[in-house]
C-alpha cells in the first residue's frame, strides 16, 4: 500500500513539474512573440483602424501597405545600405577581435591581468551620445564624414563583448595543438590562420550573428552621418521617416510594414547561423 502511495506520489510530482516548466515556456513564448504578432496585424490594417485599436484581426486585409512603405521609404536603396554596413563591421569586427583575443589567450607579458581587467572595466561604462561630437569630428578630420565608411569604422571600434566572448571560446581549444603545430614547423601566425581559426568557426558564427544584428539595428550613428546625405541613410533611419506620410498625418501601419520588412534579413542570418548555434550548445553540453 506505501508502495503505490509512493509511486502516485512521484508520479504526481513528476506531471506537476512537467505542467509548470511548460506553463512557464508557453507564457514566455506568448511574451516574446506578442509584440512581433501586434505589428504582423497592424502591418496589414489602415491606419484609422489601427489607430482605434477596436479590432484585433484586420477588417480588411491591407497586403499594400508593404508595396507602399517599399516605394515611399526607398526601401530598395536603404536596405542595400544596411546590408552593405552590416557586412562590412561584421566581417571587420570578427576578423580584428579574433586576431587580438588570439594574441591575448596565447601570449604571455608582463601586467596581462591587469591589461584585460581595464579593458572589460570600460564594458560597464556608457558614454553614449557622449562621444557622437568627437567621433564625427574624427570622421571630419579623415573626410569620412559624409561615407558609410565613417559609420562603419566607429561601430567596427564598439565590439568589446565580441572580443571578450572570443577570449572565452579560445581558452576551450587545447595549447597541445599549437605546440603540435610549432613542432610541425608552424609559427604563431600560421597556427592561428591553419589550426586555431577553422576550430573558431561555429563561435565565429555566433558573434557574427550578434555583429550582424547590432550594426543592422544601429539608428543614432547612420542617423547623425546621413542628416546631409538621404541616399546614404540605413532602413532604421528611413522606417522613422515613415511615420509621416505626404500629408504630415501619421503612417503607424506603413511604420509597422516596414518593420516587418526589416525583419526578414536577421531571420535569414540567424537561420545561416543556427547549425553553429547547435555546434555551440552541443559542445557546451558535451563539455
Amino acid at each position: 500500500m506505501d508502495t503505490n502511495l509512493n509511486r502516485n506520489g512521484i508520479r504526481a510530482s513528476y506531471w506537476l513539474g512537467h505542467i509548470v516548466k511548460w506553463a512557464f515556456l508557453i507564457s514566455i513564448a506568448f511574451v516574446t512573440l506578442y509584440p512581433l504578432i501586434m505589428a504582423v496585424l497592424g502591418s496589414l490594417k489602415t491606419n484609422a483602424e489601427l489607430t482605434t485599436g477596436a479590432t484585433f484581426l484586420p477588417t480588411v486585409w491591407q497586403f499594400s501597405n508593404y508595396a507602399t512603405a517599399w516605394k515611399q521609404a526607398n526601401f530598395a536603396l536603404f536596405t542595400w545600405n544596411s546590408f552593405f554596413i552590416s557586412t562590412m563591421v561584421t566581417i571587420a569586427t570578427l576578423l580584428i577581435a579574433s586576431m587580438a583575443a588570439y594574441a591575448i589567450d596565447r601570449t604571455k607579458f608582463p601586467g596581462k591581468k591587469l591589461y584585460v581587467a581595464l579593458q572589460a572595466s570600460t564594458m560597464f561604462i556608457s558614454i553614449g551620445a557622449v562621444v557622437l561630437r568627437p567621433q564625427f569630428d574624427l570622421m571630419v578630420m579623415l573626410g569620412l564624414n559624409k561615407s558609410l565608411w565613417g559609420v562603419i569604422i566607429i561601430l567596427i571600434s564598439s565590439h568589446a563583448t565580441v572580443y571578450f566572448m572570443l577570449i572565452g571560446f579560445f581558452k576551450a581549444i587545447p595549447r597541445d595543438l599549437d605546440e603540435a603545430a610549432y613542432i610541425d614547423g608552424c609559427n604563431f601566425y600560421s597556427v592561428f590562420w591553419k589550426i586555431i581559426l577553422p576550430l573558431l568557426r561555429p563561435a565565429l558564427a555566433v558573434t557574427a550573428l550578434f555583429t550582424f544584428r547590432g550594426a543592422w539595428n544601429e539608428y543614432i550613428l547612420p542617423l547623425v552621418f546621413t542628416m546631409t546625405s538621404p541616399k546614404l541613410q540605413t532602413l532604421t533611419v528611413g522606417l522613422a521617416n515613415l511615420r509621416y506620410g505626404i500629408g504630415a498625418a501619421a503612417e503607424t501601419q506603413l511604420m509597422m510594414a516596414g518593420a516587418c520588412l526589416s525583419f526578414l534579413p536577421i531571420l535569414v542570418v540567424y537561420m545561416i547561423a543556427n547549425k553553429s548555434f547547435m555546434q555551440v550548445t552541443a559542445g557546451a553540453v558535451k563539455g
